[in-house]
């Protein structure tokens, strides 16, 4: 398996200065390459500029600027020009399906994060001193930085890549070769129903709070931004008060982002640790967050009807802090480092389906959700808490899909697309289930 390791770097004061000088000379020569091709685009008579060009002219910029491109290194040099390169190949692959474009623009120094070093070994040591007690990297034009190792690496060091979150330094280092550590079996399985009331509810009732990191600091971060509004669009990136400001509303969106982030890994081992197969919605977390398009008054010229834009707002927030796509990427890859099976079933009509598993129906209306909590069915008059039904249902799917894989599609299977041929059930593998 493939698995990045995230370290804290704790850098002295010459070696931070060194790696903030090491960010900017990549950003520069991040920016010259767009520049160059922006320019053989806009000329004709120049035939267009591709990674191989632009690579074979660093032995040239190296040695003309040797203060500010020479010291650094040079496969790191070529992992940005790469990195220019994929931002195009995205432009001209949205291009030509008809997406929004996006094309790739300047970078600003303090946008500018993140340096990869291909190879460990080329311009970069991981581990340079293995007979010293602490753990060191070795970057060339820095030194040996200081590692806060908080766990055990395992695997193969491939790619290493510094990266700046605010004030704090990271070394992300991306192993292959590593070794899956499977769990006993528990011979259970369960449905998990994400919600923004619940974080999650799985199927034998169980609620997972959902924290709500956001709305706990919105306050606090209200002020921050305010307070950063007030600085004249003249005085800034040029006042250091308007600098401090900058830095402590993102300051508290990274505390935000790291609390969201271990209560993800928290809650996705709990469940890995707890069943052998877990069946879940499949989430487009991008089309439920999309605002409504607007609505022109046919009476009006340049009027708007109204379009519930500001109530979708205020749900987008809240899909937004759970975090449902993160949560569930973090589950799968924790299920397949432990032999566990995440299956990802069609989320339509799992909260309005009376749900077989505790003596529904299995009757399908609208009118079976009275609230956002409750569920009662029209048919039989099964009412059950709405949530609980979603898991239910999502675990009955689930059950189907591990059924046809053993056997050819019942009817009952069809219904729910538990065959090969509407696709409504996705089978995620994730290991192997004892």
């Amino acid at each position: 398996m493939i698995r990045a390791y995230k370290f804290l770097l704790r850098p002295t004061a010459g070696q931070e200065a060194a790696l903030r000088a090491m960010l900017a000379d990549h950003c520069s020569l991040y920016n010259g390459a767009l520049q160059e091709r922006r320019d053989a685009w806009r000329h004709s008579s120049k035939k267009s500029i591709k990674y191989g060009d632009q690579s074979a002219q660093l032995k040239e910029i190296r040695a003309f600027d040797p203060e500010r491109q020479g010291r650094w290194s040079f496969s790191s040099q070529q992992a940005t020009l790469r990195r220019l390169d994929k931002a195009f190949a995205a432009f001209f692959r949205r291009v030509k399906a008809g997406e929004k474009p996006g094309y790739p623009r300047f970078k600003g120094v303090g946008h500018f994060d993140t340096v990869t070093f291909p190879r460990d070994g080329d311009g970069c040591r991981w581990d340079s001193t293995p007979h010293d007690q602490q753990t060191r990297i070795r970057l060339q034009g820095v030194g040996h930085v200081r590692v806060h190792q908080h766990r055990s690496l395992r695997g193969r060091v491939k790619t290493i890549s510094v990266k700046r979150e605010g004030k704090r330094w990271y070394v992300v280092l991306a192993c292959d070769e590593v070794p899956a550590e499977p769990l006993p079996s528990t011979g259970t399985i369960v449905g998990i129903d994400m919600g923004t009331v619940h974080f999650f509810t799985d199927s034998s009732g169980a609620h997972v709070a959902n924290p709500r990191f956001l709305d706990a600091m919105a306050d606090e971060l209200a002020a921050a931004q305010q307070h950063l509004s007030t600085f004249p669009k003249h005085t800034r990136q040029r006042s250091k008060k308007h600098r401090a400001a900058a830095r402590k509303v993102a300051k508290l969106h990274a505390r935000i982002r790291r609390q969201r982030l271990d209560h993800h890994h928290k809650q996705a081992l709990a469940l890995v640790r707890g069943y052998d197969v877990i069946g879940h919605e499949r989430l487009n977390t991008a089309g439920m967050t999309k605002a409504p398009a607007p609505r022109p008054d046919p009476e009006n010229d340049g009027a708007f009807l109204p379009n519930g834009a500001a109530a979708k707002a205020g749900l987008n927030r809240s899909i937004l802090d759970a975090g449902w796509g993160q949560f569930l990427s973090i589950l799968a890859k924790k299920a397949e480092s432990a032999g566990r099976r995440v299956i990802e079933v069609d989320a339509r009509d799992t909260s309005r389906t009376c749900p077989p598993e505790i003596g529904g129906c299995g009757h399908v209306a609208k009118e079976n959700r009275v609230t956002q909590a409750k569920f009662e069915c029209t048919a039989c008059g099964l009412a059950e808490n709405a949530d609980r039904v979603g898991a239910l249902n999502v675990l009955h799917r689930a059950g189907l899909a591990l059924c046809a894989e053993a056997s050819p599609p019942t009817q009952e299977a069809r219904r729910f697309g538990g065959g090969w041929s509407h696709g409504l059930l996705r089978v995620r593998s994730v290991g192997v289930v004892s």
